[in-house]
């Protein structure tokens, strides 16, 4: 059991004064890798010193890969590489952009050329699981170990938001850095609600009802999109359940527990979406990507939008001003929830990582240790309109109206924080497996009860498998 403070008192630390202020996805996974077939860089490390705890050579190329989704890749090359060149400065950086983060990279670490740093993010990520097996993920004990940049006399472990450390950990090593802290909820346009009169619904009764004022409106009350985007609603089924069983909900799916996937609150959750699609949504938006599905909600074609605290930077081009990004818990679904209304999913996301084999696993680590200073976790608040793991770097900060309102969520909820679930991050297959499930049970193509038995299927198939590494956790 953790000893840590719980999340709610340590997210209170992040640096908002008046308030309170993901795992990123699995890798090599489709296809089996095989040892490295090129030949291994050398990695030797300079001398360390109080000014280079790292050991980085200062004059060795240093290849970072940045996932340019919501988040952009301008952070990157604007701030954390301008801030790793300015300390290095003879040393070259290879910026490389993609959306595409698995299908480009794949490739390079079955060859052995690795790049230094991934942000392994989005839906094509990298499995983390088949990585580790190749010895691929370098173990981030120094970076952690290492004294911060915010405030030298303490270790970096030690100025980051609780779980960013126990979320790193594969198979009892850290390997991931997990950089941001995600709220995942139902996203809403706070004028549009003044302009009419709505009520936020708080329960499925009230949430249904609003659905029948926005159908005669025009308004779909929900959508989610069919293309690219499912796990944003593979995560709201799931948050979901938590929601009507407890936390243990979720643990129990992570740690392939028999039965997890039929477990009544699962298959609650699922009915009641599959209803709320049924009888409110447009099968139109399961062809729509999520950028795509997101400018129909910025239209006030949709109410209500499942995702994540990135939504408001990623759309921020094309935000009306007659729209204000607000956040929402999912309504309460049953009369008699383990958790109450106010209950919502924070947790840490955004993983990056450091490649072992890669040619400058040093760099890579300080490069991450940049993007823990005071200068890097601001900046990127700034830039990105989303909250890092370091605490106490954005008092001051002019933040915006979903940041504010995630706060506002944050502060309600209490102690009352649906988990982050890991199965993700941890068996990727069963990820999509569960994205094409979800598409068939929003779609009415299979029934909530199928969803469970098929997803409760592979979980089991998954288990059963020797040559897969089983993950647990407790909480």
């Amino acid at each position: 059991m953790s000893t840590t403070p719980s999340r709610r008192e340590v997210l209170r630390r992040i640096g908002f004064t008046a308030l309170a202020a993901g795992p990123g996805a699995g890798l090599l996974a489709a296809c089996a890798t095989g040892r490295s077939a090129g030949p291994v860089a050398s990695t030797s490390a300079a001398p360390t010193s109080a000014a280079n705890p790292l050991g980085v050579d200062a004059a060795r190329q240093l290849e970072v890969v940045i996932f340019s989704g919501g988040n952009g890749d301008g952070y990157a090359t604007d701030l954390h590489e301008a801030l790793y060149s300015k300390a290095y400065k003879t040393a070259k950086i290879k910026h490389v952009p993609t959306q595409k983060v698995g299908t480009q990279l794949r490739p390079r670490f079955i060859s052995g050329d690795a790049p230094d740093v991934v942000n392994n993010s989005g839906p094509d990520a990298l499995d983390l699981q088949s990585l580790v097996a190749e010895g691929h993920l370098a173990d981030l004990t120094p970076l952690f170990d290492a004294p911060s940049l915010v405030d030298p006399a303490k270790k970096v472990r030690d100025t980051l938001v609780g779980g960013v450390y126990e979320n790193s950990l594969i198979d009892g090593v850290p390997r991931v850095l997990q950089y941001t802290v995600a709220h995942r909820a139902l996203w809403y346009n706070a004028k549009l609600f003044a302009k009419r009169g709505w009520q936020v619904p708080k329960t499925w009764a009230e949430f249904n009802a609003l659905g029948e004022e926005a159908k005669k409106a025009g308004i779909a009350l929900f959508a989610y999109p069919g293309q690219v985007g499912p796990f944003y609603q593979l995560w709201n089924l799931v948050y979901s359940a938590a929601k009507i069983g407890g936390n243990k909900v979720i643990v129990d799916i992570d740690n392939l527990a028999d039965g997890a996937w039929k477990a009544e609150p699962v298959r609650q959750a699922v009915a009641a979406w599959a209803q709320v699609q049924r009888d409110f949504g447009d099968k139109a938006y399961f062809g729509l990507d999520h950028t795509q599905t997101q400018v129909k909600h910025l239209q006030d074609k949709v109410l209500f939008y499942p995702c994540g605290s990135w939504l408001e930077n990623e759309m921020a081009k094309d935000r009306p001003d007659s729209f204000e990004y607000a956040i929402a818990p999912v309504p309460s679904i049953t009369a008699v929830d383990a958790m109450p209304y106010e209950a919502i999913m924070i947790g840490v996301s955004e993983a990056f990582f450091v490649a072992a084999k890669g040619k400058n696993p040093q760099g890579g680590l300080e490069y991450l240790r940049m993007m823990l200073s005071r200068e890097g976790a601001r900046g990127y608040t700034e830039m990105t309109k989303n909250l890092t793991v370091v605490n106490g770097v954005v008092d001051g900060l002019d933040l915006t109206s979903a940041v504010r309102s995630a706060a506002k969520a944050q502060e309600a909820a209490g102690t009352n924080i649906i988990t982050d679930a890991r199965f993700e991050g941890w068996y990727k297959e069963l990820f999509d497996h569960g994205q094409v499930q979800t598409n068939s049970v929003m779609s009415g193509r299979i029934t909530p009860e199928q969803f469970c038995a098929n997803m409760q299927k592979k979980a089991d198939e998954l288990k059963a498998d020797s040559a897969i590494a089983k993950q647990t956790r407790s909480v």
